[in-house]
């Protein structure tokens, strides 16, 4: 037997403020978050996954998409978000060209996708799966 599994693989990443990232990810977009024992935000996905958010002091965001959110109804979905005053048109035209609610489509060429910021600046996706 491996001494190296898979089976229990999480993500993480840092924010530079625990309870605007517990606020956010619990109350503004309805996830599971749980604090561990050493003050660490654990985040619960509904597939089974785990996401660790750490504080640090020294925190940069990241500039790439940290978390992504496949759903079925992009349109629905950003409509959503925005009545719970997420901002999703966090890009430039001249970057991504996108409508006025941020949602790039993907022309057959990707996904349609909106990307999004936590409160630590972290990039964050929904996207039609």
């Amino acid at each position: 037997m491996s001494a190296f599994t898979t089976d229990r693989a999480f993500s993480g990443f840092s924010v530079d403020d625990l309870d605007a990232a517990r606020s956010f990810y619990a109350d503004t977009l309805g996830l599971d978050v749980e604090t561990n024992a050493m003050g660490f935000l654990e985040i619960r996905l509904a597939s089974g996954g785990g996401i660790l958010v750490y504080g640090k002091p020294d925190h940069t965001p990241a500039s790439f998409t940290v978390l992504n959110f496949p759903v079925d109804d992009i349109d629905a979905a950003v409509d959503e978000l925005r009545e719970r005053g997420v901002e999703t048109k966090i890009y430039p035209d001249d970057l991504f060209s996108s409508d006025d609610r941020g949602i790039v489509r993907g022309g057959g060429r990707g996904p349609d996708i909106a990307w999004f910021r936590d409160p630590a600046g972290n990039v964050i996706a929904v996207l039609q799966a």
